[in-house]
């Protein structure tokens, strides 16, 4: 694909970086210390249209719990992004729930009834519907969406090779995999994706889960990845895990209430969260994926000489911490 030769490059300017580099008083700057430095022209702010506040049933402290989550950006997975957002709008998000924590695996929330077909709640107009092929983009598509310098680039990441793809890096914020015909978003924590039912059903968004647990990369190209958990997943994570098969909740009273789910651009203007994250192409995010990969901070005795994609997670934060 035609940027492979750009993302060798920056994978180039990365582990040319010396390998003894030093900062203040003889002590090598980690990962965070790295972020931290970065400057204000390397972080892209997420347009609210791009972010969804879910809001669950307060906790037993009868504390607030509220999930901010980014939609995955073109050309990916956009067809479910479409129709996630016509469900928010339709307010049909509203009174679903949690119904299923598997430890070490995922979170999933819907329509508690959806299997009931008197009760289940009754889908709002204009869903599209998707083929499986719509997990991974192709190199036709991914051209057509390219972006400015600064957001439209992929960068290869610090491994020694991928378990589950020819090449893994990172396209406009995103983890993505990629051969030489298709790309795709990958399963690390805090994803976001589509619950379905077997091919060829391949969900429209009504269900949706994010990963709690080991990076499940099997199904990467099998399920629509939608978007990440930006701020809140502390939420979901520390639910009780269900007991029932693959961690649904046996007891109906167990289901985590949501209230609403809302599009940030909905949202009255001083309600709205807002975000940015670290542009991937740039040479900070290059120092901070070396960094991730050889840890030579002053706790660490041997570097690892790599990283797997998923432990590379790009840094987002809300706009006005920095």
């Amino acid at each position: 694909m035609k940027t492979t030769a750009i993302a060798l490059g920056v994978a180039a300017l990365a582990l040319a970086l010396p390998v003894t580099a030093q900062s203040g008083a003889g002590t090598t700057p980690g990962p965070s210390e790295i972020v931290a430095a970065a400057p204000a022209s390397e972080w892209i702010a997420i347009a609210p249209e791009d972010l969804l506040v879910m809001t669950l049933a307060p906790g037993a402290e009868g504390k607030a719990r509220e999930v901010v989550i980014q939609l995955m950006p073109p050309p990916f997975s956009q067809g479910w992004v479409e129709n996630i957002r016509t469900l928010a709008r339709a307010g049909w998000y509203d009174g679903i729930a949690v119904t299923r924590v598997q430890d070490n695996y995922v979170v999933q929330w819907g329509d508690p009834h959806a299997e009931d077909e008197a009760r289940a709640k009754p889908l709002p107009d204009g869903l599209r519907v998707m083929r499986a092929d719509a997990y991974t983009a192709n190199a036709t598509t991914i051209a057509i969406h390219e972006m400015p310098p600064s957001e439209g680039k992929r960068s290869v990441h610090h491994g020694r090779g991928d378990a589950y793809a020819e090449f893994t890096g990172f396209t406009r914020g995103w983890p993505t995999a990629y051969d030489h015909e298709r790309e795709w978003p990958v399963h690390c924590y805090g994803m976001v994706g589509v619950g379905r039912s077997y091919s060829p059903d391949t969900g429209s968004g009504a269900e949706l889960y994010t990963v709690i647990g080991h990076a499940p990369r099997h199904l990467d190209r099998n399920i629509a990845l939608v978007g990440r958990v930006v701020e809140g997943i502390e939420h979901l994570s520390s639910l009780p895990r269900g007991t029932g098969p693959l961690g649904f909740y046996k007891d109906p009273a167990q289901n985590v209430p949501i209230r609403s789910i809302r599009v940030a651009s909905d949202l009255p203007e001083g309600e709205r969260p807002r975000f940015e994250y670290l542009s991937t192409e740039g040479e900070t995010f290059a120092r901070y994926a070396d960094a991730r990969a050889n840890r030579r901070d002053p706790f660490f005795i041997v570097p690892a000489g790599g990283a797997d994609i998923c432990n590379i997670p790009v840094p987002v934060r809300r706009m006005g911490d920095e």
